[in-house]
């Protein structure tokens, strides 16, 4: 018969501290990105009201109605345009 696999207090202990850093800076590093992604400005983003072609707000991936975007701060027109427009 063989011996059940034993671990020591320590290997407990360092197993729960690693695992416990990793989430923290996990947690942090999506913090930190979102923060930079969500605080673009209009000006930044050469955001208007106008679409630029076919490229309007309401058909762009970052586009969130009624009238939000997930990179531009403020309120966004679904007519409008930036220059981080991304076809849907």
């Amino acid at each position: 018969m063989t011996e059940p696999y034993t671990i020591s207090r320590r290997q407990v202990l360092n197993i729960a501290a690693g695992a416990a850093g990793a989430s923290i800076t996990g947690a942090a590093m999506m913090i930190g990105t979102s923060a930079a992604q969500a605080g673009l400005s209009k000006q930044a983003a050469k955001y208007q009201d106008q679409p630029k072609g076919d490229q309007r707000c309401d058909n762009c991936t970052s586009f969130s109605p009624p009238l939000s975007c997930k990179l531009v701060d403020g309120t966004i027109l679904p007519t409008g345009w930036c220059a981080r427009w991304s076809k849907r």
